[in-house]
């Protein structure tokens, strides 16, 4: 009785490894994107929960960005391109940004992002 071989041909075995080596270099793109981006999250968080922040000035609260961004290495976004909104009594800050990541030749991928806090309350004068 003759027995079929069975498995993969050499040019499917490159096939499929070339599949996986251009995933993971795109993996190895974009990720850092996606970790800077977290750093912008946890640094907006952080300025949420400030007791601070419903008393500081637009300028105060870039400046606060600006010192926690560079401990964090931050270098897509600053203090400057913040949104602050103080209606309503609340103060929220958000930054919106895009990244584009070259991939091969003239392929790109782009990226939005966008971080916001809650509204968090304005202080109110003493004897209000």
């Amino acid at each position: 009785m003759k027995k079929n071989q069975q498995g993969m041909t050499f040019l499917g075995v490159m096939f499929v490894g070339m599949i996986i080596v251009f995933g993971a270099i795109l993996l190895m793109k974009l990720i850092p994107p996606y970790l800077e981006f977290w750093s912008v999250q946890k640094i907006i968080s952080v300025m949420a929960k400030d007791s601070a922040l419903p008393g500081m000035t637009p300028k105060e609260v870039r400046d606060s960005f600006d010192r926690r961004a560079v401990i964090d290495n931050v270098r897509v976004i600053t203090g400057k391109d913040l949104d602050i909104d103080k209606s309503r009594g609340e103060n929220t800050v958000s930054a919106s940004y895009s990244v584009t990541v070259p991939i091969a030749g003239n392929l790109s991928a782009l990226i939005e992002f966008q971080a916001s806090t809650q509204g968090t309350k304005a202080a109110k004068p003493a004897g209000e």
